[in-house]
């Protein structure tokens, strides 16, 4: 199965094309621009540049996943749109999963770990994860106000993860075959997926001027 992943819940614009035999994922090719002001002008230029690196055209791919975060509203939206459309365009499914799972995924498996990153305003996105299986979250806090036990290590956003005592797993964005791999179950079962539902977890900081007034 020929799988394109992509998100946006980070300042990273993450792409990839990536092989699923079974409930193994292969990526075929991946390309990652850190840049939280570019999601909307570099991300389809990535998928277009996978697919060539790849060797395939969109109407190879069999389906598509997406990270729903949490993340900011506007680059949350740009990739969940852009996947959206490609599925729509090439009549494929589409799924959507949290991206804080897919961080944990390619950490260590075995650990209790805490996975955090960038929310803005001095706060952080936060899930835990026990053997790989999300066991709170996913959250917003202030990271005085997270408490980090019983996570034995933590992993996410490199400005973030030193705000807490604990052992660092060096992944700071998701992959796209972490992706890829969260979503296999999914994939591989034929039904179809879930709506695509972003994880904002609050109210985006832009308003129109009526929302403001109430």
């Amino acid at each position: 199965m020929l799988v394109l992943a992509v998100d946006t819940s980070t300042p990273a614009v993450t792409a990839g094309v990536v092989r699923l035999d079974g409930d193994t994922p292969r990526s075929l090719a991946t390309r990652i621009t850190v840049n939280a002001r570019a999601h909307a002008e570099v991300l389809t230029p990535h998928i277009l540049e996978c697919l060539a690196e790849a060797g395939h055209v969109p109407a190879d791919l069999d389906a598509v996943v997406v990270g729903c975060g949490p993340g900011p509203f506007t680059g949350l939206r740009v990739g969940m749109a852009t996947g959206a459309a490609f599925a729509d365009a090439l009549g494929i499914p589409v799924h959507g999963v949290c991206s804080l799972d897919a961080i944990a995924s390619d950490a260590a498996l075995c650990r209790d770990l805490l996975v955090v990153t960038d929310a803005r305003r001095r706060e952080v996105y936060w899930a835990r994860y026990s053997a790989g299986v999300r066991v709170a979250g996913p959250e917003v806090s202030r990271p005085a106000d997270l408490d980090p036990n019983p996570s034995v290590a933590v992993a996410g956003s490199a400005g973030h993860v030193d705000l807490f005592d604990l052992p660092v797993e060096p992944v700071e964005t998701p992959s796209p075959a972490a992706l890829v791999r969260v979503a296999a179950a999914a994939l591989n079962s034929g039904a179809d997926p879930e709506p695509l539902v972003p994880l904002y977890l609050r109210r985006p900081d832009a308003v129109e001027m009526a929302d403001r007034k109430k």
